[in-house]
């Protein structure tokens, strides 16, 4: 395995990590908003919440077009689950429905971390040679708060946001304008991620090197196809890996 020249890191779930279970996140939402209903009620519209946001998102066209808008993807999400319980009950108004989602939004930006190992790995990376590269897809306003929360940019040689570029993972153009902005070509390339199809499917297209980061150390999911060149369930695992 030869060193690579550069590495292009995804963002979230792998520098970042997001909820482990966000079912479970929205279930404390819904019990802090609705704390005055029963235990009875405040499941219903969990459930009903979980249901409509699987829905939603399995739709790729609508996971496209939503991915770089989430608070409002959220607010579609939300009024369509109350929405199917109004009925019922008539207090979850479209007006509860959209503070109930922006209650989630809040809470999902307050929860945000980063991994404890990512600014040591990213700065020995770079001490060894490697260019780095920052590809997050989604807004340009959340994603480049998180970078700039977390003190990202100046860990990269270059940083690339969806909403700021025009076109994301697993589009060729995300990774082959990553690799022209570091003047590296595909087989001097690693892309590491937790997303099979944007970090793993797509860069192998093109003759990347591609990295699962399975940080929840779950392993491939059953019947899948999807064959990384790599796993790691770290980051420090992954500096271990990489040939200085």
């Amino acid at each position: 395995m030869k060193k690579p020249r550069a590495i292009l890191f995804d963002l979230d779930d792998t520098i970042l990590p997001a909820f482990a279970r966000p079912d479970s996140a929205w279930a404390e939402v819904v019990d802090g908003f609705f704390a005055g209903r029963d235990a009875a009620t405040r499941a219903k519209i969990t459930q009903a919440i979980q249901i409509a946001s699987r829905d939603f998102w399995a739709d790729s066209e609508r996971h496209k077009l939503w991915r770089v808008k989430i608070p409002e993807a959220r607010r579609k999400v939300v009024a369509s689950a109350l929405g199917s319980l109004a009925q019922k009950d008539p207090r979850l108004t479209p007006d509860v429905a959209q503070a109930l989602a922006d209650r989630f939004t809040a809470f999902a930006e307050d929860s945000i971390a980063i991994f404890r190992d990512a600014h040591d790995v990213l700065a020995a990376l770079r001490a060894r040679g490697h260019k780095l590269a920052l590809i997050t897809n989604g807004a340009s306003g959340p994603q480049r708060a998180k970078i700039e929360r977390f003190d990202l940019a100046h860990r990269f040689d270059h940083v690339q946001i969806e909403g700021e570029a025009g076109f994301g993972k697993p589009e060729d153009r995300a990774y082959l304008h990553a690799m022209e902005k570091l003047g590296v070509a595909a087989h001097e390339t690693w892309m590491v991620g937790d997303n099979l199809e944007w970090e793993v499917v797509g860069p192998q297209r093109l003759g990347i090197f591609a990295i699962w980061f399975d940080h929840r150390a779950k392993g491939l999911p059953a019947g899948c196809g999807v064959k990384p060149d790599m796993i790691v369930t770290s980051l420090t695992e992954l500096l271990a890996r990489t040939p200085g």
